[in-house]
């Protein structure tokens, strides 16, 4: 593990501790799973990304449709 060293203002500092007790954690805790989640934005991105371009490419595969039929209110609600 590394240290780190920043510079925040004291009111921030003070707020954040603060709420940072309120949550059970520390300010060490969240600066360190913040760092980590933004340390890791891009891979996380990616991943969205590619399981969106999977999805699209099943949905062009599908060939079920609707076959030009339209449905109203009525229909899709009927009871």
């Amino acid at each position: 593990m590394a240290n780190l060293t920043i510079t925040v203002d004291d009111e921030v500092l003070k707020q954040a501790r603060m709420r940072a007790l309120e949550e059970n954690s520390s300010v060490n805790a969240i600066l360190g799973r913040y760092l980590q989640d933004y340390a890791q934005a891009d891979a996380a991105r990616q991943r969205r990304q590619d399981a969106l371009d999977a999805l699209l490419s099943l949905a062009q595969q599908c060939s079920c449709g609707r076959a030009g039929q339209t449905w109203t209110r009525e229909d899709l609600h009927e009871r």
